[in-house]
């Protein structure tokens, strides 16, 4: 498929508290268009504060796409973000306006805006049960035996991503690393990535950014998530939830549940800059 300036696209990215929201929202202005959130968590409705969920006021009356769309109990795949995303980008492009995409999700941003096509297998509910009732360290086992590669790059805790492989494999008898293939460049993308020159800085404002959280309210919304949710896997693998419920349960203390969030924070920004710096084409806004 060929790309045209009629499916020229922005995609705006980097590690976390590196301020693309609000990079993105000024730019959106400029261009008179619109927002469509790459972020796996501002889908959540109630994930709020922890994922740094840009206000009503701050969207400065930007539309954006993708955000407070499902309830935490909802397990929204990546291929569901694939289509939601698809739709708004092609109405958007029919309207001559430039799609803004804008977050930290990596796989988000690959299997919407670069060749990276994912396994179209519908979720098994009870083969998924099923093997959750199996500990992570077995799963991952049984995915060395049937999937080695996707296995190496999948972290023995990770039980959700663990059983998602091993589905796609019992559903297709193929390995995950198989089925998943290239698909042709759908648009025309300019790649734009923030981050800080010095990686103290980053994990500074990290760290500030965190303390921001706690004084929004964190705590209070975790409790109240827990009360309206109980203790479902999007709700306690979130990063800020985790830790606030650690302090909650009576486990640390307060102090120490923000020396982790912290902690972790740092770790997954971290990550996110190793994802991101393998797209050689994003250019990178250092400050």
């Amino acid at each position: 498929m060929m790309t045209t300036q009629k499916n020229k696209i922005i995609a705006i990215t980097g590690p976390t508290a590196t301020g693309k929201t609000e990079f993105a929202i000024k730019l959106a202005s400029e261009l008179d268009t619109e927002i469509i959130s790459a972020d796996s968590r501002l889908v959540y409705k109630g994930f709020d504060i922890a994922s740094a969920k840009p206000t009503i006021g701050e969207m400065r009356g930007i539309k954006h796409h993708l955000i407070d769309i499902v309830e935490p109990e909802v397990d929204y795949s990546v291929a569901n973000f694939y289509d939601d995303a698809k739709v708004v980008i092609d109405g958007l492009l029919k309207k001559g306006k430039t799609p803004i995409v804008v977050g930290g999700t990596g796989l988000y941003f690959r299997i919407l805006l670069e060749d990276f096509d994912l396994p179209r297998v519908k979720p098994d509910f009870s083969l998924r049960a099923e093997l959750d009732k199996k500990d992570a360290k077995a799963l991952h086992d049984m995915l060395m035996k049937l999937d080695e590669k996707s296995a190496q790059k999948i972290h023995f805790n990770n039980k959700v991503k663990i059983i998602r492989a091993l589905e796609v494999c019992i559903k297709t008898g193929k390995p995950m690393s198989e089925v998943a293939g290239k698909k042709e460049h759908e648009f025309d993308v300019k790649w734009i990535g923030l981050n800080y020159k010095d990686r103290k800085k980053l994990y500074k404002r990290i760290e500030d950014r965190v303390d921001e959280m706690l004084e929004k309210g964190l705590v209070d919304e975790t409790k109240g998530l827990l009360k309206k949710h109980g203790r479902i896997n999007n709700f306690i693998n979130t990063i800020g939830y985790k830790e606030m419920l650690e302090y909650i349960d009576g486990i640390t203390g307060l102090d120490e549940a923000v020396d982790e969030l912290k902690k972790n924070s740092r770790r997954y920004a971290k990550r996110q800059i190793s994802w991101f710096k393998r797209n050689q084409n994003i250019e990178w806004i250092e400050k």
